[in-house]
């Protein structure tokens, strides 16, 4: 058994891959940051909390809700469905615009807004982030207007402003890099297939032109060495001579380009094993474990169908899984390979097949297998194809 992490190979390390909840998404850089966001937000929320700022509702209601702030903006940074987001992210907005405008002594708490306009810009379109601080703005405005001066109120909103625009700027910086780096890995994975797939086709080219030149030459030097053996058959001993030590030569070079020929073609098969290994290798931003049996053998046009549903699995777990850890398990199952691909991401019951799972479907149907995608809890991905 073959069992590797295409990130730890080369240092004899393995990654195993933990049980995965349904429904849930794993932790990663994105929640985290979300999540110490929240921290920074109650926070700021401590003086008025704790009694030490006088609120216009109470402070029952107060922490009530802020307490409905907090389970929003958990829910909007960890829930895995868009309604779900949009919904928890509007009551998030809602209740942080009623918390800054039922205290009296804001102090740092309009930090909550700058919070959810830095918070939207992962969640929503930019639109809907430019509707969030503008709001945030009003709010603002609002809540120092009972000021003696109009200076005072001026300065603080359009200083809150910049602050939120900075941070929603900072935020898009941040998704552009990481849309970046998943089109670079989708780069990488179908670079590395292509390369892969070019070096059996060349190897099938190469192939082809040897038996090619083997029947060109071999033809050949067959056709002179019956003709000389034919001449030396009507000639008789004595005169014959020539035309069997012409026949003896062609012989002896039929028989060294022969032995060179099969030389050539007895060139160890491509390595399934290793194939698959390369196109796996050094997925930035994706934790790839191979799990492969040895004893797993197919010829040229099946291990080309095998890649390529690899490539495939990669690239939509790159695109649409949001994972973290992908699973690729290749095992005989008597007349059948079974290439299983399974990721921690947060799948879709709902899902719909695109050009590259019903191009891989079609190239199966016409060599007698079978495609089966699973997305609950992740995305699980069947190809069956067959051995012979």
């Amino acid at each position: 058994m073959v069992t590797t992490s295409t990130h730890d190979f080369w240092h004899g390390r393995q990654t195993r891959v933990g049980p995965y909840a349904e429904g849930m998404r794993r932790m990663g850089s994105d929640e985290w940051a979300g999540l110490v966001m929240l921290a920074v937000a109650v926070g700021v929320s401590l003086p008025a909390l704790l009694g030490l700022v006088p609120t216009e509702i109470g402070r029952g209601p107060w922490i009530a809700v802020l307490s409905v702030f907090v389970v929003c903006l958990l829910l909007a940074v960890l829930a895995d469905g868009r309604r779900s987001r949009y919904a928890a992210l509007a009551g998030a907005v809602l209740s942080s615009w009623a918390l800054v405008l039922t205290v009296h002594v804001s102090g740092l708490l309009p930090v909550i807004l700058v919070v959810m306009a830095a918070v939207s810009a992962y969640l929503v379109p930019v639109r809907a982030v430019a509707g969030i601080v503008a709001g945030n703005t009003v709010v603002l405005w609002l809540a120092h207007l009972p000021v003696e001066t109009f200076a005072e109120p001026l300065v603080m909103v359009g200083f809150y402003l910049l602050i939120q625009v900075a941070s929603v700027l900072s935020s898009l910086a941040l998704i552009r890099e990481q849309r970046m780096r998943r089109d670079l890995a989708r780069a990488h994975v179908e670079l590395q297939g292509a390369s892969v797939l070019m070096e059996q086709s060349a190897r099938s080219a190469e192939r082809l032109r040897i038996s090619r030149d083997l029947h060109d030459l071999i033809g050949h030097q067959l056709t002179v060495l019956t003709l000389e053996l034919e001449a030396a058959r009507h000639r008789g001993a004595e005169h014959g001579r020539d035309h069997i030590d012409r026949a003896d030569r062609v012989a002896r070079d039929l028989l060294a380009d022969v032995r060179h020929t099969v030389s050539e073609l007895r060139a160890p098969p491509a390595d399934l094993t290793e194939a698959v290994r390369r196109v796996l290798e050094d997925i930035p931003g994706l934790e790839v474990e191979l799990d492969m049996e040895p004893e797993v053998s197919l010829d040229e046009e099946r291990s080309a169908v095998v890649l390529r549903a690899v490539q495939e699995i990669v690239t939509n777990t790159l695109r649409h899984a949001e994972a973290r850890t992908l699973t690729i398990h290749v095992a005989q199952d008597g007349h059948e390979v079974v290439l299983t691909g399974s990721d921690d991401g947060r799948g879709d019951e709902r899902l719909t097949w695109g050009n590259g799972l019903r191009g891989m479907a079609e190239r199966l149907t016409d060599l007698g297998g079978r495609l089966d995608v699973d997305g609950s809890g992740g995305f699980t991905v069947t190809v069956r194809v067959p051995a012979v």
